[in-house]
């Protein structure tokens, strides 16, 4: 015998409470089972529906007694006569009675052998019992199955159960246990609202009562008028306050509205700002990438200006050293030794190099010259006198020997001379300017350091150390002059 869920049709396990049932407790759970729900009974009065439903005997009598149709159905009976109506008795359980070994041994007697056999127990039973009251259901089963098994006869007992629980209430069963703890939760969800409506009714008798007791107690004319005054005078104190809440109510939207007004220029004065906040930001945006350009040029332009100021165009435009005896300027020798043949064109060069840088040092602090110009032209360059015959002296010279050349050679001397006498001119200046400049070698008319600048015969060694001191000077001169005086 298989068992299904009536609710979710899944099949079942018995519990083991159910599978060893005892007769006893079969008997205890059908007679607290409500009675049997018949369709061909007669409908219950309102009067039995009411004195069935849980609440207090107060509550039941002021519902009948407010209840117009019992009132107009009830007919007028004497209180004696009402007092000897039957009364309605309560239900009595089920008539049965329980054999003690089925009850202790769980078991089935095994000489239950024949149904008549079986009959005639049950006489007997009735018998002893002085009663014809129905038999127990599961005595009658027992009538009809011989010597049944214990375990079927349990599981009759069981499914028999089942079927007075079915017809009796008005859920199907067996349910599985998910089933019935939903089925525990929705009528434990109609209890906790029938009881909210029996404690309304109980609060609406509550009501009722109060009504009727004040109804009885009444109100006398003088109480009544001073009452009537009383409300009246609240109602005038009442329609004062609500004149003057709506005085008040009109006041607040006038000044509601002022305040939207005021609201509104404040939100477009904020408007106005924040455009104007905005237009600043970019203007000064842009401002500070302009000034960061400038501060980056301007840092740029400082770095250009103090690598210049530590730059020395002059130093650069005429580098005056020394290659062995011989002074040079930009790399050319000044002068000739026996056994370094140095070619005419170089020391012509070096001559020009030699007044160009005079002239330029005369222009920078300028200085003018007395009764000589200097008139740089390269390897032919030349000084002229600006008084006196204004002769013109050529500086440069030439190997050739011939009598035109002895001639040129000997104006060669005379330039060399005028150039020393110009560097004089502008030294003596110098020191007059600066006490503390030095010159190694003084220049006396065509000397400078004991040395001629004169070229003459087997004297060039004397004439190369000459040119080399004239250089010197220059050097000196053009350090004082772009430190000192141009600083």
């Amino acid at each position: 015998m298989s068992f299904v869920c009536q609710q979710c049709k899944q099949p079942l396990q018995l519990d083991a409470s159910l599978v060893d049932l005892t007769p006893s407790a079969y008997d205890m759970i059908v007679s607290s089972l409500p009675p049997h729900q018949n369709a061909h009974e007669p409908p219950v009065s309102e009067a039995e529906q009411l004195a069935r439903l849980p609440a207090p005997s107060s509550v039941k009598a002021a519902w009948q007694s407010s209840s117009p149709s019992n009132a107009s159905s009830r007919p007028s009976l004497s209180p004696r006569a009402q007092g000897k109506l039957p009364q309605r008795a309560p239900p009595l359980p089920t008539e049965s009675f329980v054999l003690l070994q089925d009850s202790v041994i769980r078991t089935i007697p095994s000489h239950v052998s024949s149904p008549l056999h079986a009959k005639k127990s049950s006489t007997t039973k009735t018998a002893v019992n002085g009663s014809r009251g129905p038999q127990p259901e599961h005595q009658l089963e027992l009538d009809h199955h011989a010597n049944p098994s214990p375990l079927s006869h349990h599981l009759r007992s069981t499914q028999r159960l089942l079927n007075h629980l079915s017809s009796r209430t008005d859920i199907d069963h067996p349910l599985c246990s998910e089933c019935t703890h939903i089925l525990l939760s929705t009528l434990t969800r109609q209890l906790e609202e029938t009881k909210k409506e029996r404690d309304g009714y109980i609060a609406f008798e509550r009501e009722v009562k109060k009504e009727k007791e004040r109804e009885k107690d009444g109100l006398s004319k003088e109480e009544a008028e001073r009452k009537i005054s009383q409300l009246k005078d609240d109602e005038h104190f009442a329609i004062e306050q609500l004149r003057d809440a709506e005085r008040e109510r009109e006041q607040l939207a006038e000044e509601l509205r002022a305040l939207e007004l005021e609201e509104k220029a404040l939100e477009e004065e904020e408007e106005d700002f924040w455009r104007l906040h905005n237009a600043n930001l970019l203007k000064s945006a842009d401002q500070s990438s302009q000034l960061a350009a400038l501060r980056a040029a301007y840092a740029a332009d400082s770095v250009t200006l103090e690598r210049l100021e530590r730059t020395n165009v002059y130093n650069d435009a005429f580098c005056i050293g020394h290659d062995g005896v011989f002074g040079t300027i930009n790399n050319l020798r000044l002068g000739r030794v026996p056994g370094v043949p140095v070619e005419w064109a170089e020391i012509n060069a070096a001559w020009g190099q030699t007044l160009l840088l005079l002239y330029t040092v005369a222009r920078k602090l300028d200085f003018t010259f007395e009764n000589y110009r200097l008139v740089p032209m390269g390897s032919f360059s030349r000084v002229e006198r600006t008084t006196g015959d204004k002769a013109t002296y050529e500086l440069y010279g030439s190997g050739d020997l011939h009598l035109g050349r002895l001639l040129h050679n000997r104006r060669f001397d005379f330039a060399m001379v005028a150039f020393l006498d110009c560097l004089k001119q502008l030294v003596d200046w110098a020191k007059s300017q600066d006490p503390n400049i030095d010159f190694p070698h003084q220049i006396v008319k065509d000397k400078i350091g004991e040395s001629s600048v004169k070229l003459q015969f087997s004297q060039e060694e004397a004439w190369t150390r000459a040119l080399r001191h004239v250089l010197l000077a220059l050097k000196i001169l053009l350090k004082w002059t772009t430190n000192g005086s141009n600083g």
